[in-house]
């Protein structure tokens, strides 16, 4: 007798709250394997294929591509059973089982993220059609309605016009409904164009340029429409003298603003900046990549200054834990690098940094810029930072005083590299020359300390032989 799952969005990261629906791996009636991927998300970190912990028939989908799903909603049921005789998966009535750790017949998995734990390939997908309607995960009470696709939908939709005066009207998902609530729309204005009535995301935001739109009827979005899924995209503000274009603070937009804004809040940074001829690493580097072997880039040497830095002035590799009022030094270095893709801003980590050779890190760098230029960064390559190097001059400027990333303690900044002139050896001539720049937690440490480690990346920039001492 099969036995039908519920498998809930479950915690993909450090903080996370929320995931998109990016596109559905799997339809209902699919035949899925244990730790086989049944969806993308997009979190404020990273696009992840999420796995599923239960081997079965998938009976149900819980939201259509472009919806936020809360962590603990459900995604999917699975009907987990012996298939019928005959070779069709025939899902009896069977109670639905809350939560995403159990396990039926030792088919059950702990994974969450692909990567982590098993490494088997997932069995090849095949189309089961179920010889009657699989359950879903809704009360027994309130009938569920189902699109073609099979996306379940709110309960109760058929009684949403009657009950219009006395109860909740139903919507696809709470966001349409905290949409509405933020523009000033009333939702028992609105006839859904869902089933039953169901009120959509288009139909909210039909409605809002219905009204920033002079001569048109805020009510009723009763013209059809396409059904595609749902983007994160520009809404229009109401009408007024200075109504304008509202982009929402989402995903790595919005994961950026909360946490540079809660650094300006709590880090007391201060900068301090230098500038340095760097001619003598760039012939460094030039005789490296020479010798042959695999390439070794500019940040990556200058990464290596870093991690020597920091064994000198470990105050800068810290944290503060407020709450005990205590600074935390740390052991580790785990080196982020600051990379601009088209998600936006990102700043994925050099794990062990100090660890690393100047090649060890290199390919490091490489591997991480590839994955974040593809959208593959995991939560795992995005946390855990301890300190930060941002290479601002691939943006052709000389100079900045970034904000430090929380809850790190220091950022090294570093500009473009320019030919300019400068006295060598007691005489003019023409160098290449680079602006350091060190943001730090002044709370960490003083002037001093950060003026000092600031004046040795400067050294090693100028002479990196001064490297050797370390090594």
């Amino acid at each position: 007798m099969a036995q039908v799952l519920e498998f809930k969005l479950p915690d993909l990261g450090e903080g996370l709250t929320e995931a998109e629906i990016v596109r559905w791996l799997v339809e209902v009636g699919d035949v899925v394997a244990v730790d086989q991927p049944v969806v993308e998300v997009e979190t404020a970190k990273a696009m992840v294929e999420v796995p599923c912990p239960y081997g079965g028939v998938v009976t149900a989908r819980f939201g259509a591509e472009g919806t936020e799903l809360p962590v603990g909603a459900p995604l999917i049921t699975v009907a987990v059973g012996a298939p019928a005789s005959d070779g069709s998966a025939h899902v009896p009535d069977a109670p639905v089982t809350h939560g995403t750790s159990a396990a039926v017949d030792g088919q059950g998995s702990g994974n969450v993220l692909v990567g982590y734990g098993t490494s088997e390939a997932p069995a090849r997908r095949r189309r089961v059609r179920p010889d009657r309607p699989a359950p879903t995960t809704v009360p027994l009470s309130t009938p569920a309605s189902r699109s073609a696709n099979g996306e379940v939908r709110n309960a109760g939709a058929a009684d949403a016009t009657a009950g219009a005066a006395d109860g909740p009207v139903a919507v696809i998902s709470p966001l349409v409904r905290r949409l509405a609530r933020e523009n000033g729309i009333d939702l028992r204005e609105l006839t859904g164009s869902g089933p039953d009535g169901l009120i959509l995301r288009a139909d909210v935001e039909y409605a809002l340029r219905a009204a920033a739109t002079p001569g048109r009827t805020t009510t009723a979005v009763s013209e059809p429409h396409t059904r595609v899924a749902p983007r994160p995209t520009v809404t229009t503000a109401p009408a007024g003298p200075s109504a304008g274009t509202r982009i929402p603070l989402k995903g790595v937009r919005g994961a950026v603003a909360d946490k540079l804004s809660r650094s300006r809040r709590e880090i007391p940074e201060a900068t301090c900046w230098v500038d340095a001829d760097a001619t003598e690493l760039m012939r460094a580097r030039t005789a490296m990549n020479a010798a042959g072997g695999p390439k070794i880039s500019l940040l990556a040497l200058l990464a290596r200054i870093c991690t020597a830095a920091l064994a000198r002035y470990p105050e800068l590799n810290s944290t503060v834990d407020q709450e005990a009022r205590e600074i935390v030094r740390l052991d580790h270095v785990h080196l982020g690098f600051a990379a601009q893709t088209e998600r936006g801003l990102v700043v994925p980590v050099v794990r062990d940094a100090h660890a690393r050779d100047t090649e060890g890190i290199g390919a490091e760098f490489a591997r991480l810029t590839e994955a974040a230029r593809t959208g593959t960064l995991t939560p795992g390559d995005l946390t855990g930072g301890t300190f930060t190097l941002n290479n601002y001059g691939v943006f052709g400027v000389d100079g900045s005083t970034p904000i430090i990333n929380h809850p790190e303690a220091a950022m090294l900044g570093v500009g473009r590299i320019v030919p300019k002139p400068w006295v060598h050896e007691g005489e003019l001539a023409v160098r290449q020359v680079v602006q350091l720049s060190l943001t730090f937690d002044h709370r960490v440490c003083d002037g001093g300390t950060a003026g000092g480690f600031l004046r040795y990346v400067a050294d090693c920039v100028e002479q990196p032989a001064v490297l050797l001492r370390t090594l």
